[in-house]
């Protein structure tokens, strides 16, 4: 496989040092850690956030997924929790993600474009000059409490598919994966990486099970 064809997975909602390792057992490049949200599963503080991120072994990124959408408060979650990416989860605007790139110039970011139709095209399209990666998900956050991840619902691959093909930074394909659909998710969309949260885990918890079975597909797909 060309390298530039490598599944990279992110196991996201990541609730304490003992998930982080297991995540990284088996196989994750990367780590979801959810700060606080107006909904949406795996919220933890920033203390625990901080503790987990002191566990993490330097080639495994660390996402921080917040919803704050102003500058100044996303540098300070950062500077506190000491993760190496930062994930929108809400629309930042321009002007804030400059200020973003002026204090936090070795600090990835990554935006999430809620796939909700074309209008989404457009949104991924015109965000891609100010970020290292887009993260498209389910989600609606037009809602009177906004919904911006987490849903374990499957959104439309074919405006996933289309966004992909619009831009040149990485993407990441979340929604409703799981270790039944992650195989035909990547034949539809291509991604540079996979991005999972309620698809392996059992009343909440992280399972191993699941997990292993999600990342022996994505395997599979790496090995061709």
């Amino acid at each position: 496989m060309n390298p530039s064809e490598f599944i990279r997975v992110k196991i996201c909602c990541i609730s304490s040092v003992d998930e982080a390792a297991l995540a990284i057992k088996y196989g994750a490049s990367a780590i979801g850690l959810v700060s606080k949200m107006p909904s949406g599963p795996g919220i933890i503080d920033e203390k625990l956030i901080t503790e987990i991120v002191k566990t993490i072994p330097p080639p495994v990124s660390t996402f921080l997924l917040t919803s704050e959408i102003n500058a100044e408060d996303i540098i300070n979650l950062q500077r506190k929790t000491k993760v190496n990416t930062l994930q929108l989860v809400d629309f930042v605007s321009y002007d804030e993600l400059r200020k973003l790139r002026k204090e936090l110039p070795s600090i990835k970011l990554v935006q999430v474009i809620h796939v909700l139709g074309e209008n989404s095209v457009k949104k991924a399209k015109s965000v891609e000059p100010f970020v290292d990666a887009l993260l498209l998900d389910s989600g609606n956050p037009n809602l009177e409490v906004k919904v911006l991840g987490g849903t374990g619902k499957q959104h439309n691959w074919e405006l996933s598919k289309k966004i992909r093909k619009e831009v040149n930074i990485p993407l990441f394909l979340a929604g409703g994966l799981n270790p039944q659909n992650v195989t035909d998710a990547i034949k539809s969309v291509h991604p540079f990486g996979l991005d999972v949260c309620t698809g392996v885990r059992n009343k909440g918890n992280l399972d191993e099970e699941k997990l292993k079975l999600f990342l022996k597909e994505i395997n599979k797909a790496n090995s061709k």
